[in-house]
């Protein structure tokens, strides 16, 4: 548990039949900025998880079978809510976070409309039934495929996007007729309080979505809960156990899990370009995204050059709160903080190079100087683990290939990207990246593109959400296969005997691809399929 958010004395809860009010446990949240307090939350315990997953079972019938043309019309209306109170709902996510409120107006807030736009087109595509072809050997038989939800879905969101990565994954599931319970952050519980407000005012029927607020024994609580999949985004180690929770029913899981995602600077980037992008793609939301800039590896030959258009450019970026209109703000969580100074620290231990910032602010609140690193090598921590946080670390490598390989050389494959004029060289590059989405000439803003699919390997996750995948993702599948019933009997049925032959001809029609042999074998078959009467 963070420093941003301990624990507070107990509140008596509502009296039980026998009189005596059971005591409900209390998180104080401090400000990040400053260090004020801002208010106690609520912890959910297993009992009230419970409750609320029995809510949202109970619920399920009745927004399944409501038709997908009234549930578009119902979660359509989030659109319009944000137009009404998204500027409120900046503020209140910049108060929680810390982040400039152009981050949460536009990655925050802004992204939600984006992807869920995409969703109510494509939805009605994906989820009819959709008539697939029929081999040969299957006469008159049809075949379809369709989708059915799961269920209740159990998701749990993170602290560094803390609308968005709710908003988003509840959208994907409501839209396809799942029923959600959703438990968000103990970091953030002023935004849990906003999504709260935003599926409230949209008008959705009682139990569809389900919100339980508190902290860790919460969320596992929930990954204990009678639900039919479990969506998490958060730690590779918090990711691990969700996973071996979901096994123990065994119900379907997804983990968007951590990244230290990639930058290959080739010789001919476009240098200024790169630069600018490496600043923003590492410092953007203090560096607290999956997706930040988290190694850059830059070519010898415009090694120097492109340090040097770094290190003018962080130091032109300002540090402070929102109400400072600042480029970055602090880091969200007191206990990342101190992952960021040991990650700091024990690389230039080891001989990296501090070219700029490398130290916490000294002032109010959790801010850490934006932090450019040459000599970074792999054998150093901050190579190897998430930061999240404001580091940029600068490898050299002698040329592209070496890039590639050391880049590949990672637990973790969520995205990563790739910076040269040859757009023909980037796109070969980018398909030897060992990770789930590559930019080339661009950082993070793939992950807003709505048709792209989102998602890692290895370590950074299992499946995928937006994109077609992303509602699929919420869905059974299955399939129909269809006879019209006029033949008493088929080919394949009792009785054998006769059958061998004519069964060898049809194996060769299959393996060869001989139409003939094909024709043949059947029609023998057809021959012997009923049994004399």
């Amino acid at each position: 548990m963070s420093a941003s958010q301990t624990s507070a004395p107990s509140s008596p809860r509502p009296a039980g039949p026998d009189g005596a009010a059971s005591p409900r446990r209390l998180l104080e949240k401090l400000s990040p900025v400053s260090g004020a307090r801002l208010g106690d939350f609520p912890v959910a315990d297993e009992a009230e998880v419970r409750a609320a997953v029995a809510r949202a079972r109970a619920a399920f019938p009745d927004w399944r079978d409501t038709p997908l043309a009234g549930r578009i019309e119902v979660l359509g209306r989030v659109k319009q809510v944000l137009a009404e109170q998204g500027e409120h709902y900046a503020r209140k996510i910049s108060e929680d976070t810390g982040k400039p409120t152009f981050e949460a107006t536009m990655m925050e807030i802004g992204a939600v409309p984006l992807l869920l736009d995409y969703m109510l087109r494509r939805a009605p595509v994906l989820l009819r039934r959709q008539k697939v072809s029929t081999p040969i050997v299957l006469p008159g038989k049809s075949g379809f495929i369709e989708h059915f939800p799961r269920g209740v879905i159990g998701i749990i969101s993170p602290w560094n996007f803390p609308f968005q990565l709710a908003v988003v994954p509840v959208l994907s599931a409501l839209i396809g007729g799942n029923t959600v319970v959703l438990k968000q952050s103990e970091i953030t519980p002023i935004v849990a309080g906003v999504v709260e407000d935003l599926f409230r005012r949209i008008g959705l029927p009682a139990g569809v979505v389900e919100i339980v607020h508190g902290d860790g024994s919460t969320g596992a609580a929930l990954t204990r809960a009678e639900v039919d999949m479990l969506f998490f985004t958060g730690s590779v180690a918090t990711g691990r156990k969700v996973m071996a929770a979901a096994a123990q029913r065994p119900i379907p899981v997804e983990l968007e899990l951590g990244g230290k995602d990639a930058m290959i600077v080739c010789a001919d980037a476009n240098l200024e370009r790169a630069a600018e992008a490496a600043v923003w793609g590492g410092l953007v939301n203090c560096g607290q995204a999956c997706v930040s800039v988290e190694r850059i590896f830059v070519v010898d030959a415009i090694h120097d050059r492109f340090v040097e258009k770094v290190r003018e450019k962080v130091s032109r970026v300002t540090v402070g709160g929102p109400d400072e209109q600042a480029d970055m703000g602090p880091l969200t969580s007191s206990a990342q903080l101190g992952i960021v100074e040991r990650h700091v620290n024990a690389a230039v231990a080891a001989g990296a190079k501090v070219v700029f910032g490398g130290e916490k602010l000294q002032r109010p609140g959790q801010f850490f100087a934006p932090t450019l690193l040459t000599g970074v090598t792999p054998e150093m921590e901050i190579f190897r683990e998430e930061t999240f946080g404001p580091v940029l670390p600068v490898i050299r490598v002698r040329d592209e290939d070496e890039a590639v390989r050391l880049a590949n050389a990672s637990e973790f494959g969520l995205a990563g990207s790739v910076w040269t004029q040859d757009i023909d060289k980037g796109l070969r590059l980018a398909s030897r990246m060992e990770c789930g989405q590559v930019s080339v000439n661009d950082v993070i803003q793939s992950v807003g593109h709505p048709a792209l699919p989102f998602g890692g390997v290895r370590s950074s996750g299992i499946g995928r959400y937006h994109g077609d995948a992303g509602i699929l993702a919420f869905m059974n599948t299955r399939g129909i296969m269809v006879d019209r019933g006029f033949l008493n009997s088929e080919p394949l049925w009792f009785p054998y005997a006769g059958k061998v032959s004519h069964g060898f001809e049809l194996l060769k029609g299959l393996t060869t691809r001989s139409l003939g042999s094909l024709v043949k074998g059947f029609l023998g078959l057809a021959k012997k399929r009923a049994r004399p009467k």
